[in-house]
């Protein structure tokens, strides 16, 4: 579990990355839409940050993620420019394809997909009795 000083770090880092991805560094994804920021987990000393990306309406999302990793120095003094004011150390950055979404539709095809039978219908019979606690009980 992360601590508040974790949780408050990732906060900071998600905001500004996300700014950083849209107004300071646009010409690394060459025409499409930058990644969104789906997670960033802080380690304990706060010197390493795993930022997780989901990329949408991309042909290939491994390769606009490999773009960053290759440009990662860059990404952390655009980063370091922008918080400098509020940070002591500027993590290392990690980052990771977040492909969760991709998951889900699947998931969500193979469910749609299963052909469960409808369950057959009660009878009057089948039902089964309630026991009679009293005697004077109809």
């Amino acid at each position: 579990m992360e601590s508040k000083r974790q949780q408050k770090f990732a906060s900071l880092l998600t905001k500004e990355l996300a700014e950083v991805f849209r107004r300071d560094l646009p010409h690394l994804f060459a025409g499409t839409l930058p990644p969104s920021i789906t997670a960033v987990r802080v380690s304990p000393d706060l010197g390493v940050a795993r930022i997780y990306l989901s990329v949408l309406l991309a042909s290939d999302p491994k390769s606009q993620v490999a773009a960053v990793q290759e440009h990662t120095k860059e990404v952390r003094l655009a980063l370091a420019k922008r918080v400098r004011n509020q940070l002591r150390v500027i993590p290392d950055l990690q980052f990771f394809l977040d492909d969760s979404a991709a998951y889900a539709t699947h998931m969500d095809k193979v469910l749609s997909d299963l052909n469960i039978p409808p369950a057959p219908p009660e009878d009057e019979d089948d039902k089964p009795q309630r026991p009679r606690l009293f005697a004077d009980e109809d």
